[in-house]
């Protein structure tokens, strides 16, 4: 009895844990509600600043281009240099970036700050998952942390769509931008008094021909997945930035298997738990994400609902994500991480499958507000799930690393699933609600398929 209440009593976060925890997810927060506050803006933003109609899904792309091209890069820089202080450079990147698109006067001005929003991304994302995993010992505690995290940054996609639509009409699109900037500055005053710096005793050379390849492969594949989303993956230009990619990408992996500090050893890509709950979350992130964008067709092309209703609606998304990150702890308590993700996925592609039943009438509303509640939960419990897989079994020293492919994997998830969902939709489209449930169909076969994705060691539980 009294070593069982030792236990719970190891297990109970410090006060200054939870100040912590509370700066690094307000900050991932804030990142999160950052990919989605301008998207029901864009037109407005294009009126004000000139834009043309084809170069708007640029204020998006270059955000995306630099947070997934550099993440991994970063994550690396923040092990040998310091977590800490590329937290705060981040975050002071982010201010900086925030204030200069919300007084922006031109697109090229706009575009400039959105492609350092996106470095600021790159930079804060993977250091605030290294401090929080090294701040919280692997186990029950930790698991609370990122399944706390992932619910917020899930509900940040979400209601970054209800709260752009909200500044956009109330006060001006400037305010989506804006509004970033007292946060930073809140979090640069009171990081460095919570936040304990971490790095090795002896910093390794940097693998100069790793990051370059990588960082090149991974911008050629953001940049021909987004372009395949808008031209079709006919388009030869998408076609050959894939394959630039690609090809990229392998040179990366030949180059890591030879180098003498690698940016990612091979021998860590090669662990069941980091390479098979990396795959599970590229999934978990490119179902969700496309699925939202399926549904946002739906409601606006097919029952009418403006930008503003869209964003409301997916806030019953946003109230399943949060429960889906609360219950997510205490299912990996109890059936570990490989459950976990079977567990999530399943409960993803039922509600997934549900919304192929959605019709024309305004009625069918109710199927998606639930469906899409159910599917949030099951979401998150699988993303949770994948993070603490993806990051166990690792001692603190490649925390940065671990989290650096986790996130990169979340972005090219995020960036990846609308345009290859978009093509399905675009290719079944005989009308605009026979391709959204193709598309749905698919979103969820695939999400049914990664329910039989499991590492062969499990160490999340």
């Amino acid at each position: 009895m009294v070593t069982m209440v030792n236990q719970a009593v190891q297990e109970r976060m410090s006060a200054r844990q939870r100040m912590v925890l509370v700066l690094l997810l307000g900050s991932q927060f804030m990142l999160a509600v950052d990919f989605s506050i301008l998207n029901v803006a864009l037109p407005v933003i294009g009126a004000g600043l000139g834009f043309g109609l084809a170069d708007l899904q640029w204020v998006a792309t270059t955000f995306a281009l630099a947070a997934a091209g550099f993440t991994l890069l970063f994550g690396r820089i923040a092990d040998l240099f310091g977590r800490r202080r590329l937290f705060l450079v981040g975050m002071a990147l982010l201010g900086i970036s925030s204030l200069a698109g919300g007084l922006a006067s031109s697109p090229g001005v706009l575009l400039a700050a959105r492609v350092a929003q996106g470095l600021a991304t790159a930079i804060v994302t993977p250091a605030g998952l290294s401090l929080l995993t090294t701040s919280f010992r692997e186990g029950p505690l930790r698991a609370r942390a990122l399944g706390l995290n992932g619910a917020l940054m899930s509900a940040g996609f979400t209601s970054g769509a209800i709260l752009g639509g909200l500044l956009t009409e109330l006060l001006s699109w400037r305010w989506a931008f804006f509004v970033n900037v007292p946060v930073a500055l809140a979090v640069l005053v009171a990081a460095p008094a919570l936040l304990a710096e971490s790095r090795p005793e002896r910093r390794p050379r940097m693998d100069v021909p790793g990051a370059v390849t990588v960082t090149a492969g991974l911008l050629a594949l953001v940049f021909g997945l987004t372009r395949a989303g808008e031209h079709g993956f006919a388009d030869p230009v998408g076609v050959g930035a894939l394959v630039a990619g690609a090809a990229l990408l392998v040179v990366f992996w030949f180059v890591e298997r030879r180098a003498a500090s690698p940016l990612v050893p091979v021998s860590i890509m090669a662990r069941p738990n980091v390479k098979w709950g990396n795959l599970a979350g590229l999934i978990a992130f490119a179902t969700e994400t496309s699925l939202v964008f399926l549904m946002t067709l739906y409601l606006q092309k097919v029952l009418g609902y403006t930008a503003l209703a869209t964003g409301l609606a997916f806030g019953v998304l946003g109230l399943g994500t949060v429960l889906g990150g609360v219950v997510a702890p205490r299912v990996l308590g109890r059936f570990g991480g490989g459950k976990a993700l079977a567990a999530g996925f399943a409960v993803q592609a039922v509600a997934t499958a549900a919304l192929a039943l959605l019709g024309a009438e305004q009625g069918w509303i109710w199927l998606l507000l639930a469906a899409t509640f159910v599917g949030g939960v099951g979401n998150m419990v699988a993303i949770v799930a994948f993070m603490v897989t993806a990051t166990s079994g690792l001692p603190d020293s490649e925390q940065g690393l671990a989290t650096g492919l986790a996130t990169m994997t979340q972005q090219v998830g995020i960036t990846m699933g609308i345009p290859v969902m978009s093509a399905v939709a675009t290719a079944a489209m005989g009308t605009v609600l026979q391709g959204v449930i193709v598309a749905v169909l698919v979103n969820a076969a695939l999400t049914l398929a990664a329910a039989f994705i499991r590492p062969r060691q499990d160490n999340a539980a």
